[in-house]
């Protein structure tokens, strides 16, 4: 079952069950899924959708950040879609996952002692390995706080 017809199902349980906002997100969701398909003009892959769900949630951190602290209906949606859209969302890496691939493209390039002028060659092999799997703010820190 690809991701289109998964969501579209989740979408007609959260109907059954009357859960509007539940079914807010995953209308949505399944809009920017169809969107991106009509724009190909071919079904998506899985990871094609995983990256539509992770450009979503960015968005709509970026909705939270901008939004002002006494518009608690905007943050309180923010925070629900975020949650909702986290759940079909493939698992992130965290620093110990991230820093372990970074080892790995070092000892690849190998460097011994990573500096700030090395990151660009760094990042050019490292990004790659780990597109879709880390958010890319926390690989930069991760590996910022490498350089000797």
């Amino acid at each position: 079952m690809n991701k289109v017809d998964f969501i579209r199902g989740e979408m007609m349980a959260a109907m059954k069950a009357r859960d509007k906002e539940r079914k807010a997100v995953l209308s949505s969701l399944l809009t920017a899924l169809k969107n991106f398909q009509i724009d190909k003009r071919e079904d998506i892959t899985d990871a094609e959708g995983d990256q539509i769900i992770l450009k979503l949630i960015k968005q709509t951190k970026e909705t939270l950040e901008m939004t002002p602290a006494d518009r608690t209906d905007v943050i309180d949606e923010c925070n629900y879609t975020i949650k909702v859209l986290e759940e079909y969302a493939p698992k992130m890496m965290d620093e110990a996952e991230i820093e372990t691939v970074i080892k790995e493209v070092l000892a690849e390039l190998e460097i011994a002692e990573p500096t700030a002028k090395d990151k660009g060659k760094i990042m050019k092999v490292l990004m790659p390995k780990v597109k879709g799997k880390a958010d890319g703010k926390l690989v930069n820190q991760v590996l910022g706080g490498m350089f000797k």
